[in-house]
C-alpha cells in the first residue's frame, strides 16, 4: 500500500462518493503536481475514470487511484481529514517531505 487513509479521511471521502450519481464508479484520486509555494502540490478529487498509468489502492474501504508520476512522491504518506475553527480539509503526513507550507498542500523533497 502506497498511501493510507485516517478514519476521518476514509469516512469524509466515504460520505463525498455517496452523495454521486453512481457511487460505485467513483474513486478518491490523489496526484501530485508541480508548483504550490513549496514546490510539489497536492490535489484530491472524485474521479470515474481511469487512466493507463493509474495505480488502485483500497484502504478502509475506499478505493484509492494515484497516477504513476504521482507514486514516487507520496510513498507511505497518510491522508487525513482536519475539521479546524478555520475551516476543514484533507492534510497528508508525508514521511518524504523534507519541508511543507502552511496550508498544508505543498511540499519539497
Amino acid at each position: 500500500m502506497s498511501l493510507k487513509l485516517t478514519e476521518s479521511a476514509a469516512k469524509k471521502i466515504a460520505n463525498l462518493i455517496e452523495k454521486e450519481p453512481n457511487p460505485n464508479a467513483v474513486f478518491f484520486r490523489v496526484m501530485v503536481n508541480g508548483g504550490g509555494c513549496a514546490g510539489f502540490q497536492y490535489n484530491f478529487s472524485l474521479d470515474h475514470e481511469m487512466h493507463e498509468d493509474d495505480h488502485t489502492f483500497e484502504d478502509k474501504g475506499v478505493k484509492i487511484v494515484i497516477d504513476e508520476a504521482s507514486l514516487p512522491f507520496i510513498e507511505e504518506a497518510e491522508v487525513d481529514f482536519v475539521e479546524e475553527l478555520i475551516g476543514a480539509s484533507f492534510q497528508v503526513k508525508n514521511p518524504l517531505a523534507s519541508s511543507s507550507c502552511g496550508c498544508g498542500s505543498s511540499f519539497s523533497v
